[in-house]
């Protein structure tokens, strides 16, 4: 199944993502937005943006790679999962490349925009655990809740 045309523009401008090409993403998504990730749960075009323009701050050279789309239709609204990887580095903190992988769910709305993208990632151990001081306190707590097979 071939991906709906507002699924693959979406996907393309999260792909060539930049500062800017940024309009060219906005320009997908509905006035009334939603956006949530573990971080964040915003509602609108500015919350929506100021999210990007706050990863451009903080990272060097972010990048989305696009894995895979799959789509849905559920009571009529069209649904996109796009498994992704994000490259790039936490700007001031040395030896934190960024290689997170996650799932974004994408509903596409009666206007035919992107109306939610909710974003699916463990920020735990992809991230929090690989920055300096606060992942020597994560690390054990992730510990504790490894599987030890039997006679380790």
């Amino acid at each position: 199944m071939t991906p709906p045309d507002i699924i693959t523009r979406y996907a393309d401008a999260f792909a060539g993502l930049t500062p800017d090409t940024m309009d060219r993403l906005m320009a997908t998504v509905s006035a009334d937005v939603r956006f949530v990730d573990p971080f964040n749960d915003v509602t609108g075009r500015d919350g929506f943006r100021a999210i990007f323009e706050h990863m451009f701050e903080t990272c060097e050279e972010p990048r989305f790679h696009i894995l895979d789309i799959a789509t849905s239709t559920d009571q009529g609204e069209q649904r996109a999962y796009l498994r992704w990887r994000m490259s790039g580095r936490v700007k001031g903190w040395p030896h934190t490349d960024l290689g997170l992988e996650g799932m974004s769910e994408v509903h596409v709305g009666k206007d035919g925009l992107v109306c939610l993208h909710l974003d699916h990632w463990d920020s735990a151990s992809q991230l929090l655990a690989r920055l300096p001081v606060i992942g020597t306190i994560i690390r054990p707590v992730l510990k504790l809740f490894r599987v030890r097979p039997a006679g380790r």
